[in-house]
């Protein structure tokens, strides 16, 4: 661990030469985290690390190392290290790991990042916004700033059809912005909001998230996603999670088209306050256990009937909260 009031800077790129609290030990961040040997960034420094043998035992029920984690590691010969220790993550992006399992064990998508933004096409495919809903959950639980990104809106009949879609989402606080890299919609203003952070983008596959990515900066080497003319779904061509430098400062995690995001460390009865308009009428219900489902004295029922709370975004916590 670094001495009390160590500062690391931390873009674009860790550089921490002036620490070394054991003989040789640098720190850097996961640029990419694979099974077995990872890609760390320590300053000008792009090294392969392998996992100390005793890290192994640790973080039994999470990633022991994911994208975006802080490490102190060793070399031991030219482009090559050893990891001694992970620094504990101040922010993530998680979701319960996909598949059969006994005790819930976590997924970390990215660690240590600043912000999440969600990107979610208007037609092509068709918006899954029980699935914003879901990772919007998510990152409310993570207390990680979230920022909509609504792509593709050249393809709309009419202009206020996007609004329709996602102007609830405004109107609950959440900031969202309409791209399109065929007009270049909505390009810069989501250039703005990258610079200087670590961004980690989301969504279904074949929105378009490498294509966005190219657009904001060409030379950042991901491929651009085709859409099937014969099925309209889309073939995602990014491997893994990898965090890309912007060249203004900071770092994009692409990651693939998420098919689960099953929730982590979320009970049921906390669903509701990762709901941010339905905070302010929680404690005002009769029942403190209430599920805001068929409790009478129901504060937020009385919402949704009032048409303060949305009832496409109610529909959306009752399904989540009975596991649809």
């Amino acid at each position: 661990m670094a001495p009390a009031g160590t500062v690391f800077p931390r873009y674009p790129v860790l550089a921490a030469k002036e620490y070394r609290p054991l003989s040789e030990l640098k720190t850097g961040i996961v640029i990419q985290a694979r099974s077995g040997r990872h890609r760390v960034q320590d300053g000008p420094d792009l090294v392969t690390c392998y996992i100390r043998g005793k890290l192994k035992k640790e973080r039994l029920y999470t990633d022991l190392i994911a994208t975006g984690d802080y490490v102190q590691w060793r070399p031991t010969r030219p482009g090559r290290g050893v990891i001694e220790e992970v620094l504990p993550r101040e922010t993530k992006l998680s979701r319960l790991r996909p598949g059969p399992q006994q005790i819930p064990v976590e997924h970390v998508i990215v660690a240590n990042p600043d912000q999440a933004v969600f990107i979610f096409s208007i037609r092509e495919p068709t918006p899954r916004l029980r699935m914003l809903d879901r990772l919007l959950v998510i990152a409310e639980n993570s207390d990680l700033p979230a920022i909509i990104c609504a792509n593709k809106v050249d393809l709309l009949d009419e202009p206020g059809e996007a609004h329709q879609l996602f102007g609830v989402y405004q109107e609950i606080g959440y900031e969202v912005i309409y791209t399109s890299i065929h007009t270049g919609r909505g390009i810069e203003a989501l250039h703005d909001r990258l610079r200087g952070q670590l961004s980690v983008l989301c969504g279904p596959s074949g929105v378009g998230k490498s294509s966005l990515l190219n657009a904001i900066q060409p030379d950042l080497g991901l491929a651009v996603r085709e859409i099937s003319e014969s099925t309209g779904k889309g073939r995602h061509t990014t491997v893994g999670v990898r965090l890309w430098p912007l060249d203004e400062g900071g770092y994009v995690a692409d990651t693939p088209g998420l098919r689960e995001a099953g929730f982590f460390d979320i009970e049921p009865e906390e669903l509701a306050w990762h709901f941010v308009e339905m905070r302010p009428y929680l404690s005002d219900c009769h029942f403190s256990s209430c599920t805001h489902t068929h409790e009478h004295g129901c504060a937020v029922k009385a919402a949704v009937e009032a048409g303060e709370i949305a009832e496409v975004r109610y529909e959306s916590y009752c399904r989540l909260l009975f596991g649809d």
